[in-house]
């Protein structure tokens, strides 16, 4: 079987595509030369990622799944959340990073979450599935592995960063690892069918 993921964020395209079943063939939107912009309008994380699957599966008819991810900060109101990518401007990590330490500065609570909320479309049909992480937003920058927001994200449990993880021991826990879980499930049930 195979399924487009829309996305061009190719740290995401390297996470997913570990933890994907065998017998799925993934291409990224780099791979089917889609270039244009889709803009996230939506509101909320499912919006974004049921806007993006569509506006990919309209244009190639393929079975297809996007996923929209972020921080949700207790402190700050929920933010960054759908606008994680987008925070400080600049579409860069660094400056992503450090605008939130900056406007955590001085506040107790440092409570936070991840989510990633994924969008199928399997044979013209719409599925969702979430995946969520709680932790804390330490307050430095902590290793250099991931990307996004895993320099400062210390799951709960855990004594360490996302950053300071290796690529399976993040996988197995983290917000993106769970949805990719429920879609295996999904899948997995679908061919056995």
């Amino acid at each position: 079987m195979e399924l487009i993921f829309a996305t061009h964020n190719q740290n995401k395209v390297k996470e997913v595509a570990k933890m994907l079943p065998s017998y799925l063939s993934m291409k990224s939107l780099t791979d089917i030369s889609f270039h244009d912009e889709i803009e996230e309008t939506g509101t909320t994380f499912e919006e974004n990622a049921q806007l993006k699957a569509q506006t990919i599966f309209e244009k190639t008819g393929k079975n297809i799944f996007a996923d929209d991810s972020g921080l949700v900060i207790e402190a700050l109101d929920g933010a960054p959340g759908v606008y994680s990518h987008r925070y400080a401007g600049t579409g860069l990590d660094k400056d992503n990073i450090a605008k939130a330490l900056k406007e955590l500065e001085g506040k107790t609570n440092r409570n936070a979450y991840f989510i990633s909320i994924f969008c199928l479309i399997l044979n013209e049909k719409e599925y969702f599935f979430e995946g969520r992480v709680y932790g804390t937003i330490s307050t430095e920058v902590l290793g250099d592995n991931g990307f996004g927001y895993d320099p400062i994200f210390i799951p709960n449990g855990f004594s360490k960063s996302f950053a300071q993880m290796s690529a399976e021991e993040k996988n197995a826990i983290s917000h993106r690892g769970k949805a990719v879980q429920e879609l295996n499930i999904f899948l997995t049930n679908l061919t056995k069918v």
